[in-house]
């Protein structure tokens, strides 16, 4: 029993050892039968670059929208800023004196009859009392006429007596009127004027509103009759002179649109239209003045500066960013367009026209209504993408 019982215990033992074991060979990859499946690349994601408060700052970032411009059919003129001749004045008295006061500084506004200053000159008194005087005499004149009319109507009196009283009524009228003028040309009225109010002071008043140019008086210093005391401009009707050359006359047109920077400030634009266009070559030049009348209002525009500007002469306009916006590595162009506080993503453009500080784009992928593009800072996005590929 005990010997069966080893035979079988060997037996099955045997059969394990040849049946259940892992073939040698197996778990190994025949190389020459695998069959490898494509692998299909995933589309590259948008780059997006995040900052900091702390770089936002210290890059000066800013961002500006999309604009339409013509960068393709403008006409590219020099000109100047003028002001009319019946918007600038100098100021002066018709009667000299002494400068007793000065109301007003260089940079002030004033207004057409403000008192800009005051001098002591004593002939005034004399107008004045020759005008009171005149008064006195004018009411006497009236009765003594009024008299004499009277008894003419009755043949009391000859015919003679009362033209005698008529012209000499005539006469002091005149006078008066003389007077009344003379007073008024140094800022005295003589309709309130009494013996009283008699002074020896007159005003020199602004003859335009504006602004004091130039201020060419001191106090106590005498001031000759119609010397230049003051220059006042009014900048509010300042307009371009642009140059033309006789090859470009046939495109103009009053009305087209203008758009204009100075050497203070080449980034900023301002509009202007075309008012008016001279008929007659300049002296000495085949060139014709384009007059051409500023849209907005601003202090940093003078009289006297020089400026390059764009006659539009056609419609057509196309979207545009400034120059500092876009970007490039390589043959590629890229703007940066802000999705969040702090997050600007690369989108990819082609570029067109470039003038007056801006470039034509087209973007390869949609951008949303009233997009904020970077306009300032670009390069230092540019960097961090690139330095963030390179990382990769």
């Amino acid at each position: 029993m005990k010997l069966s019982t080893i035979i079988y215990a060997s037996m099955i033992m045997g059969l394990t050892a040849c049946g259940g074991g892992t073939p040698k060979n197996e778990g190994k990859k025949d190389s020459t039968t695998t069959t490898r499946q494509p692998v299909t690349a995933a589309p590259s994601e948008p780059v997006e670059i995040k900052l900091t408060d702390a770089q936002i700052k210290a890059i000066d970032l800013r961002t500006g929208g999309l604009e339409q411009r013509n960068l393709r059919t403008s006409l590219k003129v020099n000109g100047k800023l003028v002001l009319p001749p019946q918007n600038q004045a100098q100021v002066s008295s018709l009667s000299g004196g002494i400068v007793r006061s000065i109301r007003v500084r260089e940079g002030d506004f004033v207004r057409a009859g403000q008192v800009l200053a005051t001098l002591q000159n004593n002939e005034v008194v004399q107008w004045q009392q020759d005008y009171l005087e005149n008064t006195a005499q004018l009411r006497y004149l009236e009765a003594e006429y009024a008299r004499q009319k009277s008894l003419r109507a009755d043949s009391i009196n000859s015919e003679k007596t009362l033209q005698q009283v008529e012209n000499e009524l005539g006469v002091a009228k005149a006078r008066r009127t003389g007077i009344r003028t003379r007073l008024q040309g140094v800022g005295i009225r003589a309709e309130g004027l009494t013996p009283e109010t008699v002074r020896n002071e007159i005003g020199v008043v602004a003859p335009i509103e504006g602004y004091i140019h130039h201020v060419n008086v001191t106090m106590g210093k005498y001031s000759d009759a119609n010397a230049s005391l003051f220059d006042i401009v009014d900048n509010r009707a300042l307009h371009l002179d642009l140059t033309v050359f006789e090859k470009d006359v046939h495109k103009l047109a009053v009305g087209q649109r203008v758009l204009f920077t100075d050497a203070n400030d080449p980034l900023h634009d301002h509009p202007a239209n075309v008012y008016s266009l001279d008929k007659a070559f300049q002296d000495n030049q085949q060139s014709i003045i384009a007059h051409a009348k500023i849209g907005e209002r601003t202090e940093t525009l003078l009289p006297g500066m020089y400026v390059e500007a764009r006659i539009q002469i056609d419609k057509y306009e196309a979207t545009a960013l400034p120059d500092a916006a876009v970007v490039s590595s390589g043959d590629d162009h890229f703007i940066y367009l802000e999705t969040a506080p702090r997050t600007y993503r690369q989108v990819a453009v082609k570029t067109g026209a470039s003038d007056l500080g801006y470039t034509e784009i087209v973007p390869l992928s949609p951008l949303p209504k009233g997009a904020q593009i970077v306009t300032k800072g670009a390069y230092y996005l540019l960097s961090e993408a690139t330095k963030g590929s390179s990382e990769e």
